[in-house]
């Protein structure tokens, strides 16, 4: 399969009808954004590629277009344009199938020929079971996959009918299965059974409370860097900065979000994006489509932000820090261009970690994150 022959699996986007046939200003994202308005932009330069998606059948919703995507979309143009040196293209709305196994294929085919133009992707729209298009897109690229998902709940609640509560059943088990680590991020303790929490801990994978990530959200910023994948339902989002969340009151605010999408942006190895879970019909004045676009834009911020810095092999950009604890000898290393930090691993690969981590090894103990990475080896 050709970059070519993905024109036949998605549909153009109106730009009339999305600026109101009012166009846009120089200053506008929307004068700069590479679009597929019928043919394919060439993306040969883009750093960013969007992609629409409409299916939300798994979340118990009617077909309604691309109306979610779009509504994004929209929101997401009319926004300043500030980073000059991230290119970023808009190749469309991925067509809905017959079957919701369909708009699966659909979207894995589309993303997996991106995986092989090395684009990060953002995907918009759509219900949150669209991840399983996000991590089997792997298949065709053998590759072990750390994901990180962002939700006020696990959607692996086995005795439900509808597929975005319980997806990650087979993200977990499903065959083959690709999935090296898998992190949550922001889950609220009285939508989950505490049996559930022991099983996914019994599997060496991360769960970070909702209340816990807000005391110091930039621990945040590791786990994301070293993900592959990243899918955020924007149930994780309080009520009031996301009226289409009728889940739960509670959740991260609309910086919180845009934060946690920033450090996406940076992190090279993090090129699945999808933002899912909204529905236009639940939406108040537009204000989550606004959310949700301003969280794009953090996500180019990141992108720019991610291009001050250097590989690892090029240490004069790093401060070097040598550390003993517990009877290990380590190597920590800061860069001078981020302030992001790593430390050296007993197998002498290096592992994304915060400042925290530095301290609690500069007083001779074991970091965490330490602990966890050999657990999973």
């Amino acid at each position: 399969m050709s970059l070519s022959s993905i024109q036949d699996f998605v549909e153009p986007v109106n730009l009339d009808l999305l600026s109101k046939d009012e166009g846009y200003r120089d200053t506008q994202l929307g004068k700069h954004i590479l679009v597929n308005q019928g043919s394919l932009p060439d993306i040969t330069h883009a750093d960013i590629v969007i992609i629409g998606a409409g299916e939300c059948r798994g979340a118990g919703f009617a077909l309604n277009g691309h109306e979610a995507a779009d509504a994004i979309r929209a929101a997401f143009y009319n926004l300043y344009y500030w980073h000059a040196q991230v290119t970023i293209a808009d190749i469309g709305n991925v067509k809905l199938g017959q079957t919701i196994s369909d708009s699966y294929a659909a979207l894995r085919t589309v993303i997996s020929e991106l995986m092989l133009q090395n684009k990060k992707v953002v995907i918009i729209g759509g219900s949150h079971d669209l991840t399983l298009a996000q991590y089997h897109a792997y298949t065709s690229i053998p590759t072990l996959v750390n994901a990180v998902v962002v939700d006020a709940k696990i959607d692996l609640d086995l005795e439900a009918r509808l597929p975005s509560d319980h997806f990650l059943e087979e993200l977990f088990t499903g065959l083959p299965n690709h999935l090296n680590h898998y992190a949550h991020i922001g889950f609220q303790s009285y939508f989950m059974h505490p049996h559930m929490l022991e099983t996914i801990d019994k599997l060496r994978f991360d769960c970070f409370r909702l209340g816990k990530v807000r005391e110091n959200i930039e621990e945040m910023e590791p786990t994301i860097r070293d993900s592959h994948l990243m899918s955020f339902d924007i149930s994780a989002i309080q009520n009031a900065h996301a009226p289409a969340n009728l889940i739960t009151t509670n959740g991260f605010n609309g910086e919180e979000a845009c934060v946690l999408m920033q450090y996406a942006g940076m992190s090279w190895k993090t090129s699945r994006i999808g933002l899912f879970g909204y529905q236009t019909a639940q939406d108040q004045n537009g204000l989550t489509a606004i959310q949700m676009a301003q969280m794009i834009w953090y996500i180019v911020d990141g992108v720019h932000k991610g291009k001050k810095e250097s590989p690892l092999t090029d240490l004069e950009r790093f401060k070097e820090f040598h550390i003993a604890f517990t009877d290990i000898d380590t190597k920590f290393l800061q860069s001078k261009s981020t302030g992001r930090w790593w430390m050296q691993l007993h197998n002498e690969q290096w592992c994304p970690c915060s400042y925290k981590d530095y301290l609690v090894a500069s007083n001779n103990e074991i970091p965490e994150r330490w602990l966890r990475a050999l657990e999973r080896e």
